[in-house]
């Protein structure tokens, strides 16, 4: 079933008793539109950031940048475009990035296998319980403007923490299980 962004808002607004809209700013003017769009966006690619959303996860081997860091570093790789978080490689003691400034610093090699979280805008490729979960946050995030009540708002905040668990526990059927990184401690005892 296709969602839009209009879906994602008028969801947060049922959530709150408040009236829908019919489309979002210029093409809806009422107060409602203009709460949803002022903290669609921001809100969207903040749980995009703070959640790792397996529909989020994009693959890219990177090239260096043409200019090395000025010390302590070889390489310097840029984030690509729509990246809003690079995930550190799994069971990797030895990774030795550091992030600045939209760049990864390493001197792991002259490539760089990079997983990250990526800005997703196309409501058609968010999960469910990614759509609910955003839902839940503009929701809360309104409600002092659109109800005054904190009541709502407490509401709000405990629908948006169940739908995160709920989310994380699928995340943690559906995932592979992922060995813990070697202790330092242990390797250098063998």
């Amino acid at each position: 079933m296709a969602v839009s962004d209009v879906d994602i808002c008028n969801l947060a607004l049922q959530m709150l008793g408040a009236a829908s809209i019919t489309g979002l700013p210029p093409s809806d003017t009422s107060t409602n539109a203009k709460a949803c769009n002022a903290c669609y966006e921001k809100l969207r690619d903040k749980e995009l950031r703070v959640n790792r959303w397996g529909f989020a996860k994009r693959r890219v081997v990177l090239a260096p940048d043409a200019t090395a860091p000025a010390f302590d570093f070889l390489y310097a790789f840029s984030w690509p475009s729509d990246c809003l978080r690079p995930l550190r490689p799994q069971n990797r003691n030895d990774c030795d990035w550091q992030f600045e400034n939209k760049k990864i610093l390493t001197n792991d090699g002259d490539t760089l296998n990079l997983v990250y979280i990526a800005r997703v805008t196309d409501p058609n490729n968010f999960d469910a319980a990614f759509v609910e979960a955003l839902a839940a946050k503009m929701a809360w995030h309104m409600c002092e403007a659109i109800t005054q009540s904190n009541t709502k708002k407490a509401d709000a905040l405990k629908a948006y923490d169940r739908i995160i668990a709920e989310a994380k526990l699928a995340n943690s059927i559906e995932q592979v299980p992922e060995d813990p990184a070697d202790d330092l401690w242990i390797t250098a005892r063998l």
